[in-house]
């Protein structure tokens, strides 16, 4: 506890010497603020004072950029925080004007190398070192580059040595030997310096600290071992399978957790693998590597059973929706109740339409990967949506294929994933667009009606009971605004939708929850769900911008 609040302190004290390192240089009231008149004994030339002034800038920014290693307690963020609360210090002398701004970092510095131990943290196993490396010098001399260019456009009597030394002393804008004719230009050349300068540092320290996120790739051993563990118990066992993730067994290998790394959020999906007296274990060792890189562990999606037993761990637990579970044995089209899929089935098929089932190993090869290309044809975004229940392939060995054909065409198509061996989980649904209203009635119920499982998983209803409660009679104005303000978003995200097509079948709903370590951690775990099921999170030009660099 003693170290966390230390962690938590000097991530703070760290934000505040950076905010004031940048009130000392940009805000002529702040420096008024914090002149304090420090001895005037100290004399420096201009050119040392806008160095000064530079380093300050940046130093500052790239401090509050390293107060999240620190809160995570990365090792390289404490040795870089060390680096630049030291330079700070120094730098502080030069503008003569900002002691406050000067104590505070000094004592950032004594801060941070006394409380060194808690920074344990090791970096993330896809690093940005070598890239950091690469951003920083192709920043430099770029801008060196483009200085010499102008110089010597513009300046072509100086010797190309006094306009080498000009371009690279502008980077921290400091003047070189240069005379220039015009201050517009001598401002350009600073201001193109500075620009390119700044941008190099700041470039190179985001690479260098941001949380990577290693890309995932499930070997063929470890699906086999994973495929070991996979029971009746859990619907979206299956969707561990995911070859986009990590695994981490018990010692005894009785049980698995795999994961995703999302913006410093090591996620999980549903419960773990395996035997549940084994899950502790697994948990321990997910764990274990989540302390060891500073990741924020997060699991969606798990049962009842797997957030008790996550939150034996000091997890948090929140229930995020249901799952909707159709038993076979008890499901008929017959019924006032089921009068809506009943009239949307007899309305497809009186149209033309029919419905095959078949196992995918079944299938013709060129006939899935037509199925295939139809999918991803009819998907209508970019991004392909899922993770907690969805496999992200289509045709495993054991999948059940149901496709809705018309005239000779196929019009929809649902893949349903093992369950055990008993049961299927509904995978993928997708269908024409300009397709009849009932085709996927028509599919699942089909499958419902002569498939030998048990029991079949259909769609997640997010936030099911907030629904609910909110349109009953004599719900309150919290309960009514919350179900209100669900059916704004799904205009965007379908919850209220899939509520509605799930709740045609009378399924029975199960439960489903989010784990997370504390309410402070919930922002960055949203972050991490929506961008793994494809709903949202960070903007996806800019990722693939940042990896391309």
């Amino acid at each position: 506890m003693a170290g966390a609040t230390s962690v938590a302190v000097i991530t703070w004290v760290t934000r505040l010497a950076g905010l004031l390192a940048l009130i000392s240089v940009l805000v002529p009231a702040g420096r008024r603020t914090l002149r304090g008149h420090v001895a005037t004994w100290l004399e420096l030339p201009h050119e040392a004072t806008v160095g000064a002034a530079t380093v300050a800038l940046v130093t500052g920014v790239l401090l509050m950029l390293l107060a999240t290693g620190l809160k995570r307690r990365k090792r390289r963020a404490w040795q870089l925080a060390v680096a630049a609360a030291a330079l700070l210090t120094v730098s502080h002398l030069g503008l003569r004007h900002t002691l406050g701004a000067g104590l505070v970092s000094l004592a950032l510095l004594i801060a941070l190398i006394a409380t060194r131990r808690h920074f344990i943290a090791l970096p993330d196993p896809v690093t940005g070192r070598w890239r950091a490396i690469r951003v920083f010098l192709q920043l430099t001399v770029a801008g060196v580059a483009i200085n010499f260019v102008l110089l010597s456009v513009t300046l072509a009597s100086s010797s190309a040595g006094d306009r080498l030394a000009q371009s690279t002393l502008a980077l921290v804008g400091v003047s070189g030997p240069v005379t220039f004719p015009a201050l517009w230009l001598e401002d350009l050349s600073a201001a193109v310096g500075l620009l390119f300068g700044i941008g190099a540092v700041l470039l190179a320290a985001y690479f260098l600290l941001r949380s990577a996120e290693p890309a995932p790739e499930l070997t063929d051993e470890e699906v086999e071992r994973l495929r070991g563990l996979l029971g009746e118990r859990d619907s979206l066992g299956y969707f561990a399978l995911r070859r986009d993730k990590f695994v981490v067994f018990s010692k005894s290998g009785k049980a698995a957790v795999t994961y995703r790394v999302i913006a410093g959020v090591a996620l999980c999906s549903a419960d773990p693998l395996g035997d549940p007296e084994a899950w502790p274990g697994a948990i321990e060792e997910y764990l274990d590597v989540c302390r060891r890189y500073a990741w924020t562990p997060a699991t969606m999606g798990c049962s009842e059973l797997g957030a008790t037993v996550w939150a034996r761990f000091g997890l948090e637990v929140l229930e995020i929706g249901d799952e909707a579970v159709v038993d076979t044995a008890t499901f008929t089209l017959e019924g006032r109740v089921m009068r809506g899929v009943r009239q949307a089935v007899s309305r497809t098929k009186r149209a033309g339409y029919s419905a095959r089932i078949r196992k995918a190993e079944d299938l013709p090869l060129a006939e899935l990967e037509e199925l295939r290309a139809l999918a991803a044809t009819w998907r209508g975004t970019d991004t392909e949506r899922g993770f907690s229940m969805a496999l992200g392939r289509m045709g495993d060995p054991g999948s059940v294929l149901v496709t809705a054909e018309h005239d000779g065409r196929v019009r929809g198509v649902l893949q349903f994933v093992p369950w055990g061996e008993k049961g299927l989980s509904l995978d993928v649904m997708r269908r024409d667009r300009t397709a009849d209203n009932g085709v996927n009635e028509l599919m699942i119920s089909e499958l419902l009606l002569t498939t030998p499982a048990e029991h079949v998983s259909l769609n997640f209803a997010a936030f099911r009971a907030v629904l609910e409660q909110g349109q009953r009679i004599g719900a309150g104005p919290v309960a009514r605004l919350s179900a209100r303000t669900l059916r704004f978003f799904s205009r965007w995200i379908q919850i209220e939708t899939l509520y509605r097509f799930n709740a045609k079948f009378q399924p029975r709903w199960v439960p489903r929850y989010l784990a997370y370590p504390a309410a402070r951690d919930l922002p960055r775990v949203g972050v991490a769900v929506f961008e793994a099921e494809g709903l949202g999170g960070r903007p996806s030009g800019l990722l693939r911008a940042l990896q391309r660099v």
